[in-house]
């Protein structure tokens, strides 16, 4: 491989870019644009490119000649490049299966928005007829991919990350002792977890919770917990200077999500020293290391995370030692030089199969 183009969504274009830098290094001429910036059409949000499709994908191939072609999400920029017979490979961040299920069971109810879902499905259905290797971000969602595509070729590629870019810096004020969520509502079988807070606002009420993030199930957990005086929403930060912020003044990291394949955060918040504690599911357990860098707690169990949130903050030497020994674990296994040269090699003998 000597030239790769990604095409990237827009909330992972900034860590692909720091992905193409490492390949660039490694000798890998290498390319990043925004799909839809080349390539769109129905059902994309963008009205107008359903009647006059958006397509300048041609000329960027006719440009940059790429040997691959990586995306991170199937749409129509997967679709051009399989139509020009370009080796496609997805990074696949997510159940994609059972999240077309729940969006259909959920916010894709209404009779447009099952049309405009069912025309995703069958654009995604396509692309990974098509691609040549899939890419999961984590060991679980592989295991869940090969079921689902049993005789595609499959390895695994974590999300990377610079550790250079998280150190401690002034500038928020929060009250202490307290607890940072930092996760989306955009999945209900990820965001429903929060609930359980509840019961652990009502048992710790000298600790303060503090939850950035948003989506369309905002107001359904916003509802149960805003009356708590020791529960506020701050809403979303821009990244990543002020999640950089929010992360320096915690004390805690919670991650507590009823499904989850490789979320970014949990490596955010080991570099930043955070002792972190996450629920038991999906691709969390690969991220960190249990009573050593934080936590893994089963889901919807409240009672185990009031237990391991009072361990950690009654005890200041142990919560040193995990924030100390996560930054070393982060930076050994999920730098972006680790993951790419994991990735150039695994890619290399996928091929050569």
């Amino acid at each position: 491989m000597k030239r790769l183009l990604i095409g990237a969504s827009s909330s992972k274009i900034f860590h692909l870019n720091e992905f193409a830098k490492e390949l660039i290094n490694l000798g890998i001429e290498t390319k990043v644009v925004f799909d839809v910036d080349f390539s769109d059409g129905f059902p994309s949000r963008k009205i107008k490119h359903w009647i006059k499709p958006k397509n300048t994908f041609k000329k960027l191939i006719k440009e940059f000649k790429p040997d691959i072609i990586l995306v991170d999400r199937q749409r129509h920029f997967g679709l051009d490049a399989i139509k020009e017979k370009i080796p496609l490979i997805i990074h696949l961040r997510g159940n994609y299966w059972k999240e077309m299920k729940t969006a259909r069971e959920t916010i894709y109810k209404s009779f447009p928005k099952k049309i405009a879902l069912n025309a995703w499905e069958k654009i995604g259905d396509q692309c990974f007829k098509n691609a040549k290797i899939i890419v999961p971000i984590c060991n679980h969602l592989n295991e869940i991919t090969k079921q689902k595509i049993p005789n595609k070729k499959t390895f695994v590629m974590h999300q990377g990350i610079d550790p250079s870019n998280w150190y401690n810096v002034k500038g928020m004020k929060l009250e202490h002792p307290c607890i940072g969520l930092l996760q989306g509502a955009v999945i209900w079988d990820k965001t429903k977890e929060l609930l359980i807070l509840e019961d652990i606002l009502e048992k710790l009420p000298n600790v303060k919770f503090y939850w950035v993030g948003d989506g369309p199930f905002r107001k359904e957990i916003m509802i149960k917990l805003k009356k708590y005086k020791n529960f506020e929403w701050l809403g979303s930060l821009e990244y990543p200077n002020k999640v950089r912020e929010y992360l320096s003044e915690i004390d805690i990291y919670a991650l507590i999500s009823g499904l989850d394949m490789s979320p970014l955060t949990l490596l955010e918040a080991q570099l930043m020293k955070k002792p972190v504690i996450a629920t038991n599911v999906g691709g969390i357990p690969e991220l960190l290391v249990d009573k050593k860098t934080g936590f893994l707690i089963e889901k919807g169990n409240s009672e185990e995370l009031i237990k391991k949130i009072e361990e950690i903050l009654n005890d200041p030497k142990k919560s040193e030692e995990m924030g100390i020994q996560g930054r070393k674990f982060v930076e050994e296994n999920f730098s972006w030089k680790v993951i790419t040269q994991k990735f150039i090699d695994n890619l290399k003998k996928t091929l050569d199969k």
